[in-house]
């Protein structure tokens, strides 16, 4: 039995319903989680193969990205934003999201490297999400940013600010094992993960819809889910730039 976790947000829905209805649900133990506990438990071989933010990889002793698919974006994704009460360049305080790594890790690229800007770091602010301090931003990601774009009076998509910088689509998570996997077991995996993103059409017939948020654009749009070469460039390079960062 293969050991997965998988990130509990809604862009993971058509993988999870891939590998819930294919008949590769037989050879996994399958887990959901935020997605800093699927890194976690990754690191300490709890699991097998986890849906893991891609800076999470830096902390494996052996990675393997073993699938064609991943949550990604080639500009705005629409679940990983900064938002603040003041233009970016002015932020003195940055709350991280305590359920976020790899959103984490770009906006801190994006403000050594883009906005050249170097704010106080708050991890686990008391009032995350709530500060009305005027120099206060903070770092969202998931399904917690449905519908709060309006809410807030300067808003930067991180995965649109990074195409800005860098002209490169984003990866926001891989599915990585920390252990070599039979090829076979891959091809499943792939063939699983490529059957949910095809039935996600039939997945939306069933769904509860939101009138704050399109969750068919975000899911048949936003979210780029296919691991191109791209996007193993762009992911070279966000690994570049978070063992560089002096913050």
């Amino acid at each position: 039995m293969i050991r997965i976790s998988a990130v509990s947000y809604t862009n993971t829905i058509p993988f999870i319903y891939g590998l819930e209805h294919d008949a590769i649900q037989s050879e996994i133990d399958l887990s959901l989680d935020v997605p800093s506990l699927c890194a976690q438990k990754l690191i300490e071989d709890k699991v097998d193969i986890g849906l893991i933010p891609v800076a999470a990889i830096l902390d494996l002793p052996e990675a393997h990205i073993i699938s064609d698919y991943c949550i990604g974006a080639n500009g705005a994704v629409n679940s990983v934003f900064i938002f603040s009460n003041c233009p970016i360049e002015k932020v003195e305080y940055l709350q991280l999201d305590p359920q976020s790594r790899s959103s984490n890790n770009l906006a801190l690229v994006l403000l050594q490297n883009y906005w050249k800007i170097q704010p106080e770091l708050v991890y686990k602010a008391k009032e995350y999400s709530r500060s009305t301090h005027p120099k206060t931003a903070y770092v969202q990601i998931g399904d917690r940013t449905f519908g709060q774009v309006d809410k807030h009076a300067f808003v930067y998509d991180l995965a649109a600010e990074w195409k800005k910088f860098t002209g490169l689509e984003f990866v926001f998570a891989a599915w990585v094992s920390n252990k070599k996997l039979e090829d076979g077991f891959i091809q499943n995996l792939n063939k699983a993960l490529k059957f949910g993103l095809d039935s996600r059409l039939k997945i939306f017939e069933n769904m509860e819809m939101r009138k704050d948020f399109d969750l068919v654009d975000y899911l048949m749009h936003k979210i780029d889910y296919k691991l191109t070469e791209s996007k193993k460039e762009a992911l070279q390079l966000f690994h570049q730039y978070i063992k560089a960062l002096s913050i």
